[in-house]
């Protein structure tokens, strides 16, 4: 919305004003509430309400752009994580919504996943037991996910993403990875990598 953040954390918190600002929590929360409403995912329903607003720095934003070019984006919200959740508008019912339907959005696109490849990047609890819920509900259901490649790339090697995305997902088949290093880095030099294979075909 306006190209930085509104706050400082520890200027803030001894006051117990940290995470009040106004605008943040309205619409994020209106997005939400929106989504809820519409029946459509948390992802889709910010990126659509950041587009609907204008905001001048819409083209930084990954969920704005995302909704732009049709690319799904889905939030796993763990309540009480967000600054959002401590607004007067926040609404636990719409959040489940909007989260549950990005989680089921999330299984079906874990379930075309054979032979290809899935990235946790810089999430050390929360995604990679997503990722390994949905994997067990696609195979649960009989899709054949077992030749996948999985990587984890993160500033430090942590136990869940070591565990539940590049060693337990691919005891069947497939490969694991971890890459440690300042993602800064680490991102678009393998941006860079794949543009530069995907030039030589």
């Amino acid at each position: 919305m306006i190209g930085r953040t509104s706050e400082e954390v520890a200027n803030v918190l001894g006051a117990g004003a940290f995470g009040a600002a106004k605008e943040t929590g309205e619409v994020l929360n209106e997005a939400i509430n929106s989504g809820a409403q519409k029946n459509i995912g948390m992802g889709e329903a910010v990126g659509r309400t950041l587009l609907d607003n204008d905001f001048p720095h819409n083209d930084q934003s990954l969920l704005a752009q995302a909704y732009k070019l049709g690319v799904p984006v889905t939030v796993h919200v763990a309540v009480g994580t967000d600054i959002i959740h401590i607004h007067p508008s926040v609404d636990g019912a719409a959040i489940g919504q909007t989260s549950h339907f990005d989680f089921r959005l999330f299984c079906r696109m874990v379930s075309e996943l054979e032979g290809g490849v899935y990235l946790n990047v810089g999430s050390a609890v929360l995604l990679p037991e997503v990722f390994l819920k949905a994997l067990t509900v696609v195979r649960n259901l009989g899709f054949e996910v077992k030749n996948l490649t999985t990587a984890n790339l993160d500033f430090i090697r942590h136990y869940r993403p070591a565990t539940n995305v590049v060693h337990r997902p691919t005891l069947e088949g497939g490969r694991g990875f971890n890459f440690t290093g300042h993602h800064e880095l680490m991102i678009p030099l393998f941006a860079a990598a794949l543009l530069d294979e995907l030039t030589k075909k």
